[in-house]
This record gives C-alpha cells, sequence and structure tokens, in this order.
C-alpha cells in the first residue's frame, strides 16, 4: 500500500511538471510568430496609404524662359532652356529631384581701351546637372477645388557648365562651377493622376572665375569692360510629366 501512495505522488509530480512547462511555453517570446515588420499601426497605415495614392518615381521634360541678374543681364540676353527632371518619392510629402538642363543665350558687351569703344558680340550656352530635395504641403484642410495642386519647395545643388564664344575672337572659353538652387513649384494631376502638368520658379546662385572682373584680356591688351560680368540666373519651368 505504501508503495502505490509512492508512485500515485511521483506519477502527480510528473504530470503537474510537464503541463507547468508547457504553459511557460506557450508564453514565451517567439521571434517568428511575433516579428511584425511595423512597429507601430500608425508607420502601417502609412505605408498602406503611401502605396495607395503617392507616387513612387516621375519624369518629365521641362522648357521655359532663362534669365539672369546684375551684370549677366546687360550681357547675356534671355534665352530657351529645356531639359528633363526626374522625381524619387521616399513618401508622400518628401522626394529627390534630378534635372539636366541645357540652352544658348546671345552674348553682347562693350569695353574701352584707351579711347576706343570695342562691342563683342557671340554667344553663351549654360549646361547643368541640378541635385534637389522637394518637399510638397498640405493642401488637405483647403477648399476641394485646390485640395488636387500640389505646391512645393525646393533646395539643393547643382553643377554649371558655361560655354562663351566671342564672334570677334574667334575664340571659346569653357568653365565649370557648383552652385546652390533655391524654389517654388506646383503640380496638378492629369488623366487620373497618371500624369501632371507643373511650373517651377528656381534661382540659381553661382560664381564663375570672371565674376566681378573689370578687365577683359583679348590675347594683346586688357580692355576695361563696360559692365562687370556678375550675378546669378533664374529659370521658369513649364513641365510635363507621368507618374509612376
Amino acid at each position: 500500500m505504501k508503495s502505490l501512495f509512492i508512485y500515485l505522488f511521483l506519477l502527480l509530480f510528473l504530470v503537474s511538471g510537464r503541463t507547468h512547462a508547457q504553459s511557460e511555453s506557450s508564453d514565451a517570446f517567439d521571434p517568428f510568430s511575433d516579428y511584425s515588420e511595423f512597429d507601430q499601426d500608425s508607420d502601417e497605415e502609412a505605408d498602406v496609404n503611401f502605396f495607395r495614392n503617392g507616387r513612387l518615381l516621375t519624369l518629365g521634360l521641362a522648357t521655359g524662359p532663362r534669365s539672369f541678374t546684375n551684370g549677366m543681364a546687360k550681357a547675356y540676353g534671355s534665352g530657351p532652356n529645356f531639359g528633363i527632371q526626374i522625381s524619387y518619392f521616399f513618401d508622400l510629402k518628401t522626394a529627390l529631384g534630378v534635372g539636366i538642363m541645357t540652352g544658348d543665350s546671345p552674348l553682347k558687351f562693350s569695353t574701352q581701351s584707351g579711347n576706343s569703344i570695342n562691342n563683342y558680340s557671340g554667344n553663351v550656352s549654360f549646361t547643368s546637372i541640378n541635385f534637389n530635395i522637394k518637399y510638397f504641403m498640405n493642401t488637405q484642410n483647403v477648399t476641394k477645388g485646390l485640395a488636387d495642386i500640389n505646391p512645393y519647395i525646393l533646395g539643393g545643388f547643382s553643377q554649371w557648365y558655361r560655354t562663351v564664344s566671342i564672334s570677334e575672337l574667334s575664340v571659346q572659353s569653357r568653365e565649370n562651377v557648383m552652385g546652390a538652387d533655391v524654389g517654388i513649384g506646383v503640380e496638378v494631376p492629369l488623366m487620373r493622376r497618371k500624369a501632371f502638368l507643373g511650373l517651377q520658379a528656381t534661382y540659381h546662385y553661382i560664381n564663375f572665375g570672371d565674376e566681378g572682373k573689370d578687365f577683359l584680356f583679348n590675347g594683346s591688351t586688357n580692355e576695361l569692360m563696360e559692365n562687370k560680368i556678375d550675378g546669378d540666373l533664374m529659370d521658369i519651368l513649364l513641365i510635363i510629366g507621368l507618374n509612376f
């Protein structure tokens, strides 16, 4: 009888120990079953909203006039500007923009050597590669007719290439410098948001090698320039693009 009680006690001990181990195992952290790509529900909601209503990539053709400030405005005439604009969206409000633009402008300036006035003319060509961050404003709280308009601000830097050709000297000079960009723009969706029409105004701060110089060296003499060729560039672009 005593051995029977000992056997039953051992059996109950084993059963209770196994049940306790199973309960602890079920409450343990499982890195596979408990894993979630989203730390919070708000992150998941934001990503779902982006893939449903946002854009991943835009590709646009841009064209518009280019103008100048200070002495450049007196030496260089306004000219057409055209190129390609690409934007990669990180989320609904922020995008990285890359653009390649080029255009020519007429060149005309005067110098003084002694008592004589010399007039020069030619052509100046500008090509730029721009890298900008775009931030789109929230328009959810405006009226329904304006809610589809996407205004944005931009800022970044650019690489500029300038080629100057002077007819009277039969010479051509090339130069490349870095610049800074600031601007504003707006995009209007077209074709059920598959395309867009944009308008962008940008100010380009640049500093070429002849910035602020008084003299032009023509190969034989230094001639005093009528106006310093200094200043910056501005352009207004009309952009027609596709959303991806």
